[in-house]
């Protein structure tokens, strides 16, 4: 599975994404500004540096995920589990239910 490395603020945008793609790149300001908090500029920034990760891609003023959101959950949940639990699905599960049946 292919790691992404991706921030937060990166991972909140592509859902904004996947949510209204394909966008155009006006709109997804506005969508970005309301949902959130966003500037232009931020906007821009994330974007430009998804399409150099391959993620997105901003032709002509629209903008289309890549990488199917199935595909990116599921390499960000291995991430954390990797990181918070040494890889263990076990222990994740274990302290998931703290104790509940």
């Amino acid at each position: 599975m292919e790691r992404y490395h991706l921030s937060d603020s990166e991972y909140r945008f592509l859902q904004v994404v996947w949510a209204a793609e394909p966008v155009g790149s006006g709109r997804l300001v506005e969508l970005c500004r309301e949902q959130l908090g966003w500037k232009k500029s931020t906007t821009y920034t994330v974007l430009k540096k998804l399409c150099g990760k391959g993620l997105v891609s901003n032709e002509n003023a629209t903008v289309s995920v890549l990488v199917p959101r199935q595909e990116v959950t599921a390499a960000e949940s291995a991430a954390f589990v990797d990181r918070t639990f040494g890889g263990s699905l076990p222990g994740f599960v274990a302290a998931f239910l703290g104790g509940r049946k």
